[in-house]
Order: structure tokens, then sequence, then C-alpha cells
């Protein structure tokens, strides 16, 4: 009967998506009748062990989730069916048969369930320091063991019973294309391997210790257990609800990542609140940032990085726009239409959350800080060490000259098109911590990474990471892009004079221009930690000289130290307390210091003009001359005035301006030349928290801000936000009057204990850079409560 062969085969194939069954071949229609009653035995059995039909029957044996996978089908090997019993009674044949196919269902091995045990307060979890992750999946770091239970069909005998784990990545463009790992069972685990252990047995479940290698690549892999008897093999799914989530492991001491200070792992790797440094050398302004570590499935699988993390120039790659639809769009325009300015932000979390819902498209809008608040965030969410650091004068070389270039007419004013070279007020990157077996010993630990998109680097933008020992040390022939950092941070200012022929002469260098008090938050505490020794050696020495010598050799113009200049007069600008306010005049005192015995005489040509804090010129505001004659040794100080009114109507984001000195002096041709940057400073926003703080508790907070400039704010909107007390919500305040004070009460749950942070943000176009944080201790309140929050 071919029809009923078709008809048993096909369903069977159908059923099981292509494995092969075993199935009674029909060679003749005598035969065919003779085979009836067995046909009719094999369907009834088929129909025990088909999925379909099996569910109907049985409650307690269903093999559904244990042999078609997500990828397809793994080939399984299935048993002979029992034979049917030919007997003339129809009733005991049914009944033997029935008897035999329990007998064989009793014999195989299969997996009921799997537990990741991945309960953010299991062993799991706090022992790969993961516990305070969101999300279900098993969240573990690698080079470290992690344990896993399973419920199976009967007891597992180790003598004749196979087992096996698989874990199984997706492709990672341009990285790899995926990883299979196969973990198979062994009687001791040894390091740096991977394996897994029965641990614990008792009845059905057995636990297993799992031990993952110290380079397993990084991301999220898909769970197959396989299980065999010695007459047949299943596979199980993985559970969408149990996946594994790999991180770089710095508690593991061969790991790329690994970082022996404890106090540092918390602070680099676990601390989700942080600050960041902006304003000037000589005017310092801090702002907390919400990290927010939120380990996100889709973030995982954007395939940032992969077993090494010198990789890790990827995620500056990837947090910037230009070249691939990155997680920000960069604007340093001072028109925000259509976007968010990029002072309002106050952290990383809602960043990331509307880059997830709109599909992959940039986030408007983000500077510096912006990029760097969410690269800190996106590697310390995978578990690389990472902070993020401001430089103050920080140089931008276009050229590669590794100097920064200053060039002047033949009246000693500045020529803009030709200054291309740049100093910016601050510029905020980060220091991501790893080894670099790619360069020589030596050269790992701190390594700078910038995702603000400045210059290509192999054609796209991206920085990094470059040694911060290379960088202090003048090799900038290492890799990556360590020449662009060095420049940052060390380079000198040289003034370029145009002669009448056309050509330019070096008149003057100032070697302590740029790479000021190189800033990030300290281990432990809100204190700022300078480190601008780790960046360079001190200022002059014989050490920091000979690294600029290194260096410039390397660069376009290696000859340009070759002219020695003599002085002996000099000046400088200062500033009095915390420097000028928004709103009022500008004042600064300019002193000039004789330090020759001999009377000397020159004119100061001042210029001030509004400037973006990238160092980029909008437009001068006003210019004088200062006659200066000294006597033998004097010291001069001149006072210096920038009224309100001349920059009122001029001013771009973060209140930034750039006063510019130069002359000559007439008795010996010294060439007097200085820049200083300086900012108006903005008012804070003041946060009271009234009530108690507990979870579950409804309290409050009082914001209050003051107009400080003579005219109407407009559109003047606050963003109010805290890890564990309340999402990001903005409030929409309207007009501020001149000079007029606002207050506005917020309420909200705490739904985490512990000392949190309650952060406000004021976006206006007319006052940028306006923020204020108050710290609140919440108190453990109502169980259930935490538990719903989390679980919301």
């Amino acid at each position: 009967m071919p029809g009923d062969r078709s008809t048993v085969s096909g369903s069977v194939v159908g059923r099981f998506h292509g494995v092969a069954p075993t199935t009674v071949q029909i060679t003749n229609q005598k035969e065919a009748e003779s085979n009836s009653k067995k046909q009719g035995g094999c369907r009834r059995w088929f129909q025990k062990m088909c999925p379909c039909c099996c569910r109907r029957q049985s409650s307690s044996y269903d093999i559904t989730d244990t042999v078609i996978t997500d990828d397809g089908v793994k080939p399984t090997t299935l048993p002979e069916p029992p034979q049917p019993h030919t007997g003339d009674n129809e009733l005991e044949g049914r009944l033997h048969e029935a008897t035999e196919s329990v007998k064989f269902i009793k014999l195989m091995l299969s997996v009921r369930s799997v537990d990741l045990l991945s309960s953010k307060t299991g062993q799991n979890r706090l022992e790969h320091h993961t516990n305070l992750y969101h999300g279900n999946e098993l969240i573990i770091r690698r080079g470290q063991t992690f344990q896993m239970e399973l419920d199976l069909s009967r007891p597992f005998n180790s003598n004749t019973d196979k087992l096996h784990l698989e874990l199984k990545t997706g492709p990672v463009p341009m990285v790899s294309k995926g990883t299979h790992i196969i973990i198979k069972l062994v009687e001791e685990l040894e390091d740096n391997s991977w394996e897994a252990k029965i641990v614990k047995q008792n009845g059905n479940r057995i636990k297993l210790s799992v031990n993952s290698h110290h380079k397993a690549v990084i991301g999220q892999y898909k769970l197959t257990v396989m299980v065999k008897c010695p007459k047949q093999e299943v596979a199980v799914t993985h559970d969408p609800s149990k996946d594994v989530v790999m991180l770089f492991n710095p508690w593991c001491e061969v790991d790329t990542v690994y970082m022996d200070d404890e106090e540092e792992k918390k602070e680099y790797v676990l601390n989700d609140i942080g600050r960041l440094y902006y304003g000037t050398e000589t005017q310092i302004g801090a702002r907390t940032w919400n990290y927010g570590q939120v380990l996100d499935r889709e973030e995982i699988k954007c395939g940032w990085i992969s077993a090494n993390p010198s990789l890790s120039a990827n995620p500056s790659l990837s947090i910037n726009s230009p070249d691939d639809n990155g997680v920000l769009a960069g604007n340093w325009s001072g028109n925000y239409v259509g976007g968010v300015s990029p002072t309002a932000w106050s952290g990383s979390v809602d960043i990331l959350m509307k880059y997830h819902k709109e599909g992959g498209q940039p986030v408007k809008y983000g500077q510096c800080w912006v990029f760097s608040g969410v690269t800190t965030t996106v590697l310390r969410c995978l578990g690389i060490p990472c902070r993020s650091v401001t430089n103050f004068q920080s140089a931008h070389d276009t050229d590669v000259s590794l100097t920064t270039d200053v060039y002047l007419d033949e009246n000693m004013e500045p020529l803009d098109h030709l200054n291309s070279d740049s100093v910016w007020n601050f510029h905020v990157w980060n220091d991501c911590w790893m080894s670099r077996p790619d360069l020589p010993p030596g050269m790992g630990g701190w390594q700078a990474l910038d995702s603000t998109p400045q210059e290509t680097s192999q054609g796209t933008f991206r920085c990094g990471p470059a040694s911060v020992t290379a960088i202090r040390t003048g090799q900038v022939y290492h890799k990556y892009d360590t020449p662009f950092v060095f420049a940052e941070v060390n380079s000198d200012k040289i003034y370029w004079q145009r002669n009448l022929d056309g050509t330019f002469t070096q008149i003057h260098s100032e070697k302590k221009a740029v790479g000021h008090f190189i800033s990030t938050k300290a281990v432990g505490s809100d204190e700022r930690a300078d480190i601008t020794h780790l960046y360079k050696h001190t200022e002059e020495s014989e050490e920091e000289r000979i690294a600029v010598e290194t260096a410039s050799r390397y660069g376009t113009r290696p000859d340009v130290y070759s002219t020695p200049m003599a002085k002996d007069v000099s000046v400088e600008v200062k500033m009095e307390g915390e420097g000028p306010r928004m709103g009022e005049d500008a004042q600064l005192t300019i002193v000039v210091t004789n330090l020759s015995s001999q009377p000397r005489r020159t004119t100061l040509h001042s210029q001030v003009a509004v400037m973006y804090y990238t160092g980029v010129l909008k437009g001068t505001v006003q210019k004088n001359k200062l006659p200066v004659e000294l006597m033998p040794n004097e010291v001069k100080t001149i006072q210096w005035v920038l009224p309100y009114q001349s920059y009122q109507n001029q001013l771009v984001d973060q209140a930034a301006l750039m006063l510019t000195l130069s002359g000559r002096v007439s008795e010996t041709q010294q060439v007097l030349a200085t820049q200083t940057n300086f900012r108006l400073r903005t008012p804070d926003l003041n946060i009271e928290p009234e009530g108690d703080a507990v979870v579950g508790k409804e309290m409050a907070a009082k914001i209050t801000f003051t107009n400080p400039l003579p005219h109407k704010l407009r559109g003047v909107v606050f963003r109010v936000e805290g890890l564990g007390l309340q999402k990001v919500r903005e409030v929409v305040v309207g007009d501020v009057g001149s000079h007029s004070t606002v207050t506005l009460t917020e309420h909200f749950i705490p739904t985490q204990a512990g000392p949190r942070k309650l952060v406000a943000a004021l976006d206006c176009k007319q006052l940028t850079q306006v923020h204020g944080v108050a710290d609140i201790d919440v108190q453990n309140g109502n169980k259930a409560f935490v538990d719903l929050a989390l679980l919301s």
C-alpha cells in the first residue's frame, strides 16, 4: 500500500522537520497485505512518539522542546519501534505493545527543565558581581565558574549516559561569524578552559558547575543541553528566558581587563553614578552624571566588543553617528531644534533607551561630555573598567604637526583663516583599563578612548585606545591615534608671523599652554582627582621636554624646536575668585613683568572673542591697544574690563570667551603672546529634599532657580531624574522674568535603598549649563513594593 507508506513517512518527516524516521519498506501487494497489522502497529507507535500525538496521549512525557530548536533540528537517531504482538487476541496484542512502549520510554533520557540559577540574590549573580544589573538572564563574567541545575526524565547514570552543553553566539559584523562552544563533562575542573562537572545529584536533578574560558567572546549566548543514552540522542533547546550573558571579568587575574585594587573596581566597574568636569582651568565646574549600567539584550547584540578589549575602538565608532548611525548625533551649532540640548542631559540611560526605542536612530544631541558619559556606561556595563576624563586647555591638532599653531599677520593680528588648530576650554574623553598584548611590555593599564567625532582614524570617526604610558613618554608611534591624544595634552603652542614675502617665521612659543588639570572623579568620593601626572611629566622638567621632542620627530615639523628665544619680559592674565558672572561686566587682571635691569616698552594688542568650548571662535566683541612702559624689574598690573552690553547678545553654549594678547618689546624685539579662556559663571539649581526618604513612600524635593540676566528667559524646561528615585521627567516652566525666582516641587517614590542622587538640569536656549544635585539617603521600606518596582 504505497499510499499508506507515503502517508506515514510524510507525517513523520513533516513533524520532525527532516529527521529520517525508521519506516516499513513495502515491496509488493502481497507483502503489504501480510504486514497490514504491522503497519497499524507502527503507526500507533509513531503516534506515541510524534510531538503532536504524544501531547494528547501522555502528560508525563513531552518531547516537543527536546527535538526542535530555534536554529533548526538536531540530527536525531530514533530507536527502532517496538514490534507489535501478532497473536490472535487483539486486546492482548495491544496490551503487550503498550507495555513495551512504557518500558522504552522509561529508558529514554531527556531534559525536562533547565534552571540557570539567575536570581539577582543567588550565588551566580553575587559571585560574579552582577546582582545589581537589570534583567532576568544569567549575567556572568568570563574565566569564572557558574552553577546550573537540570531536571531530567530519570536519574543520570554517569557510566552509560552522556551529557554536554552547547553555547552559541550570533554573528558580529566585521568581528566574528559567531561562536559555537561545546562544553563536556569532566571529573575535575581546570582553569582557563570550557568544562562542566556534576557537583550534586538528587534523584532526577543534577547540579553542574561550569567553567568559562578567560578569553570567551563577550555577548549573549543561546544555551542548548544535549543528553544521550545508549539507544538515543535528544536535544533540548534553550528557552528565550534562559540566555547566558557573558561579560569581561576584572576580578579574573588572567582576563585582559584584570584590575587589582578592589576599591577601584567598585568605582570604575560597579558605580552607576559619577561626576563630569567642565569649564576652564581657572573655573572648573562639576556635574553629576547617572551612568546607570542597564544591561539590555539589544545592547549586547550590537557587538560593540569582542573577546579582545583593544577593539574598544569600536565603542567610540558605535557611539558617535557620522559613519554608522551610532547612539549620538553631535551638534555644536547652538541650534538644537528637533532634539535635546546637550547641556540638558544628566545621564546615559534615557539616551540609550531612546536609541533602542527609535530603532537605532541616533539620539539628538550630544557634545563631548555626553559622548563620554555614554561610553562610560557601555564599557562599565560590559565589564571594562572605565572613567570619564576632562582635559582643560585641550589642543586640537589638525595637521599632525604635534604643535598648536597660531598665525599672525605683519601687524600681530590673528589670521583667522589659517588658524585651524584650536584649544578647547575643556574636552572630555575616557580612560579604559586593559593589558595591551599588541604593544611592547609596559604599555598596558589606562588607555585613552574618545567617542567625540573630531578627526577620522583609518577613514572613520574614532580615536583610541591609546596607551597613556605611551602618551606620557612621547612614544607616539604606538597605536592607536597616540599622536592626536599627545597633542591634546602636551603640544607646545607655536606663534608664526607672516613675512612680506608671504612666508612665516616662528616668533614665539608657549611650553605650558595645553593639558592642564586633567581631571576625573576620585575613587570612593565625589572629589575631583587630578591625574595630569599620568598623561605628562612635570611641565618643563627634563623628562617632559624629552617626551615633547621625541614626539615632535614623528610630526610634520620635526625641526620646530631649533630656534632659541631670549625672554626678559612676561605677560599673564589673572582672575579673581570664581571669575566673572553671567549678566555682569567681566573683569580680569593683566600682569606684565620686566625681569631685566633695563627699562622696557611695548604695546599690547588685546582682542576678546566669543568662543565655542571647542576653541572655535564665533566673532570678536572687543579690541584694544594697551601701551605699557616698564621700569627695571617692575611688575605692572592692568585692569581689563568687558562690559555686559558688549557680549550679552553674542554668547553661545558654555558662555566662553577668549582673550588674546600680543605685542613686541621695542628694545629687544621679543614677542609677547598669550591666550586666556574664561567663562561666565551661571547659577546652580538649588534642590532641597522634603520628607522622609523611604522605599515605597512618597517624598518631595523643592527645586529653586533665579534668572541672573537682566532680561526674560523664554521656554524654560527642567529635566529631573534620579537612579532609584524616579525616571527622567520633563517639567515645562515657561518664561522666567529678569532676576526672577521660580520654585517647583517634584514628588516621587524611591524604589532603591541606599545613598542616591536627585539630579536636575535646566534647558533654555538663552542660558546653558545650569544644573543641580541633591544627596538623598533612602531607607529600606516595604519589600513587596521593592519587588514590584524592580519588575516594572
